[in-house]
C-alpha cells in the first residue's frame, strides 16, 4: 500500500487536491474543480481530476461517500501516518528528559 501511496503523492496536482482537501473536507468534483481553477489556475477537465481523485482514493488519502446525488471527497490521513510510523526516530534525550 505504501507503493501505492508514494505514487499518487508524486504527482504535484494530487498534493494541490491533497493541500484543499485539509483546507476544507468534504467537497463534492465541481468544488474542488472550482478551487483548483480559481485558486490554482489550473484549467484541467472535470474528467482529468475525477481520475486524479480516484488514484488517490486507491492509495488511500481519499475517501469518498454519497450523499443522494452528491458524491463528498473527505481527507483520509492514516495511511500517511503509517508512513511517518514506519521511519519514526527513537527521543535522543529519552522518556525522562524529553522536552515538550
Amino acid at each position: 500500500m505504501a507503493n501505492d501511496l508514494f505514487k499518487a503523492l508524486a504527482v504535484p496536482t494530487r498534493r494541490i487536491i491533497l493541500d484543499e482537501l485539509t483546507e476544507k473536507s468534504g467537497q463534492t468534483l465541481f468544488e474542488i474543480c472550482s478551487r483548483l481553477s480559481m485558486k490554482h489556475q489550473l484549467g484541467m477537465s472535470r474528467q482529468a481530476v475525477s481520475q486524479h481523485l480516484v488514484l488517490l482514493e486507491a492509495a488511500g488519502p481519499v475517501e469518498t461517500r454519497r450523499e443522494g446525488r452528491y458524491k463528498f471527497h473527505d481527507l483520509n490521513t492514516a495511511p500517511l501516518r503509517r508512513i511517518t510510523e514506519r521511519w519514526r526516530l527513537p527521543d535522543p534525550f529519552g522518556p525522562e528528559k524529553s522536552i515538550p
